[in-house]
């Protein structure tokens, strides 16, 4: 429980030693980091029209009005997601300690695409009673307040969630060197175009998912198995689309890399790795989504 705060107390004190944390759900509940941001930054000016000294545990409370917020959100949108143009993935994420989750996980699995995708699958309410319990620790009559619903109905939408999310999780992690290992050795093969060794790098089933929303050029639908896929970076390292700048960054915890091409295009690599062979792909290329990336 935090300390009662006297009426005096500046709004700021008690809100900044939660916004990392509020940062975190409001992005694991949207998907966007600049949404995120504005949740969090609504949030904040309600906690300055609040009654702070009536708060007993300002962090619950501030949890309560940033899910609440985001359920608001996810009513548009989903209307938008409708219309939206290809595929869709979460805004990347290059620092993953800046939207810190619960002491029990690591940031970096927490924000994995793999999870985020999965997340989107759920309802509103699922993903809120999974997020707040199993993340970030929430008892479930803090999140029946939060709901409107009673705790044993938040316990049965976390159990739901937790189901669906379970089969999306990597069954073991993979250390840090081979994985960036393996993401250069897949960088150097696309570039040259060479197929023989895209295909030992990738997995059979491997999926490639590309974001442009509309705005930039990208692969519509999923492209799946490792001919199809080793076939694409071979044809694409021959198109001419002049030099590109990269930078080795860790993606939403994953290994990647963040490309600005010579006509200004950036876009984000990031890839998902077991047993030794990429099964995964993820390129956002929708600059709505890239604003946020320092270009290499």
């Amino acid at each position: 429980m935090n300390a009662t705060l006297p009426p005096s107390s500046a709004p700021a004190d008690g809100f900044e030693p939660h916004r990392r944390r509020l940062r975190g759900l409001a992005y694991r509940m949207l998907g966007s980091v600049a949404d995120a941001e504005d949740v969090v930054q609504d949030a904040f000016l309600r906690w300055h029209g609040a009654d702070r000294a009536a708060v007993d545990d300002a962090g619950a409370f501030l949890s309560r009005v940033v899910t609440r917020l985001c359920l608001d959100r996810l009513k548009s949108a989903r209307a938008r997601r409708e219309t939206y143009v290809g595929s869709w993935l979460p805004e990347p994420v290059l620092e993953a300690d800046a939207f810190g989750g619960g002491d029990a996980e690591d940031a970096a699995l927490d924000l994995s695409v793999a999870l985020m995708l999965a997340l989107e699958r759920l309802s509103p309410l699922e993903r809120a009673a999974f997020l707040l319990h199993d993340i970030f620790d929430a008892s479930f009559d803090e999140i029946a307040a939060t709901l409107g619903r009673s705790p044993a109905t938040c316990r049965q939408l976390a159990t739901r969630a937790r189901r669906n999310v379970r089969s999306e999780r990597p069954r073991f992690p993979v250390p840090t060197e081979e994985s960036e290992r393996i993401a250069r050795a897949f960088r150097a093969a696309a570039d040259s175009g060479d197929a023989s060794a895209l295909s030992q790098v990738l997995a059979a089933s491997v999926v490639l998912t590309a974001d442009g929303g509309g705005r930039a050029s990208a692969v519509k639908d999923p492209l799946v198995g490792r001919e199809a896929v080793a076939r694409f970076f071979s044809r694409l390292a021959r198109a001419p689309l002049g030099p590109g700048v990269v930078r080795e960054a860790r993606i939403n915890g994953l290994p990647g890399y963040v490309t600005r091409h010579a006509d200004g295009t950036l876009q984000t690599t990031a890839f998902e790795i077991e047993d030794g062979l990429i099964t995964a792909i993820h390129v956002v290329r929708n600059p709505d989504k890239l604003s946020h990336v320092p270009p290499p």
